[in-house]
């Protein structure tokens, strides 16, 4: 069983998925279209920095954390997923490492 955060963050993330994402994802992928509302929106709830400390500005939780919001986010919009995925790991990862 997962802990109660991580369940917290899983229903979250589904929900957002569900409501903001899901009914926009044929009209991203077919448009070719960023989902800027969307993303500031996951910025907001911690999503765009997830696995990074809390001192450096991050949400501070844990990769099974990361792996969990990550897949909730990829079954609303896989594209959207992509882009959250980008940002947490080939943006802020090399920072963090070189802060």
């Amino acid at each position: 069983m997962l802990p109660e955060t991580h369940q917290m963050l899983h229903k979250t993330c589904k929900d957002f998925a569900e409501g903001e994402l899901k009914p926009l994802a044929t009209e991203i992928d077919k448009k070719h279209l960023y989902p800027e509302k969307q993303v500031k929106k996951m910025g907001e709830l911690g999503l765009m920095s997830i696995a990074i400390p809390e001192n450096l500005g991050g949400t501070g939780l844990d990769y099974l954390a990361y792996a969990i919001a990550l897949e909730e986010i990829s079954r609303g919009c896989a594209s959207t997923g992509l882009i959250m995925s980008v940002h947490n790991s080939l943006y802020l990862g090399p920072i963090q490492i070189w802060q």
